[in-house]
C-alpha cells in the first residue's frame, strides 16, 4: 500500500534523520553496502555517492516504490525486490544500512543477530527507526483500529537501551545508540493526518476494504484533532532511534 507521492509530501523532514545516520558511518575504501528498505532509491544513491562505495544493493518489498528506483540506479548501484525478514546472503558487507524500515519487522533480537551475520569482519551496522508510538498520532490510530474490529499495529521497536545491550551482546566493539526528538513545524495539526497516511496508516489501509478505510481515516482525523486540537501551526514532535555499531 506504499504511495511514494504521499510518503514524499514531507520529504525534507524525513530526510534529516537519514543524513544524521550517515554522519555516524566511518567511510572506508571500496565499501560494499546493503541498504534494507531502500524505498525509491533516492537516498540509497546519496549514501552510495557520499561513501564512494564500491557497490551498493538496495532491497525493498514495495514494487510501487521500486518503480522509481530506475532513475537512481547505476553500474554499481542496484535495486532488488525482497523482504527483510526472508533475506539471506552468501557474501559479507562492509555496511548494513537501514533508514526507517526495521520498525515494520518483528523480533528485533533475532533480526539484529541475523543482520550482524551479514557483516564482514570489520563491518558496520547503521540503523534509524521511528519510535513514536506513544504520540497521539499513533495512539489514536490504535484506538480507532479496535473500533473497526482489527488489531492495532504491533510495536516492534525496543526501548532504546536494549539496542545498546544487544549490540554489546553481538560483539560490536564500538557503538553509538541514541534517541533523537525531531521537531517538525507543520502548517496545521491536520497535516499530521497527511504525515501518517504515508507511513503508519498504510498498515490499516492494507487490512481494510477501501470503503472501510475511508471511514477509518475520517474517524481517525476526528479523534486525533479532538486530542491535539485544531492548531495553526502545529509543532509535531517525532522520536527516532539512531544506531551505529562496528566490530
Amino acid at each position: 500500500m506504499w504511495n511514494p507521492d504521499q510518503y514524499e509530501r514531507f520529504r525534507h523532514e524525513r530526510h534529516q534523520p537519514f543524513h544524521d545516520l550517515v554522519g555516524l558511518i566511518e567511510p572506508r575504501d571500496r565499501m560494499h553496502v546493503l541498504d534494507l528498505g531502500c524505498g525509491t532509491g533516492e537516498l540509497t544513491r546519496q549514501l552510495h555517492e557520499q561513501l564512494h562505495a564500491e557497490e551498493t544493493l538496495g532491497i525493498d518489498n514495495s514494487e510501487t516504490m521500486l518503480l522509481k528506483s530506475s532513475a537512481f540506479g547505476g553500474k554499481m548501484l542496484h535495486f532488488e525486490r525482497g523482504n527483510i525478514e526472508a533475506l539471506v546472503t552468501d557474501r559479507p558487507y562492509d555496511l548494513v544500512f537501514s533508514n526507517a524500515a526495521l520498525q515494520w519487522v518483528g523480533n528485533h533480537t533475532s533480526l539484529f543477530s541475523r543482520l550482524a551475520s551479514f557483516l564482514a569482519s570489520h563491518g558496520q551496522l547503521a540503523i534509524q527507526m521511528p519510535s513514536n508510538d506513544d504520540h497521539p498520532s499513533h495512539m489514536v490510530a490504535a484506538e480507532v483500529a479496535t473500533q473497526f474490529g482489527i488489531e492495532a499495529r504491533p510495536v516492534n521497536v525496543l526501548p532504546v537501551d536494549r539496542y545498546a545491550q544487544l549490540l554489546h551482546t553481538l560483539g560490536f566493539q564500538r557503538q553509538h545508540v541514541r534517541m533523537e526528538v525531531y521537531g517538525h513545524l507543520l502548517h496545521s495539526s491536520r497535516d499530521v493526518v497527511e504525515w501518517v497516511k504515508g507511513t503508519l496508516l498504510t498498515d490499516y489501509e492494507r487490512r481494510l476494504p477501501p470503503d472501510e478505510y475511508a471511514r477509518f481515516l475520517a474517524d481517525y482525523a476526528t479523534h486525533l484533532l479532538a486530542v491535539i486540537g485544531d492548531v495553526h501551526p502545529y509543532f509535531y514532535t517525532y522520536k527516532r532511534i539512531l544506531i551505529w555499531g562496528s566490530f
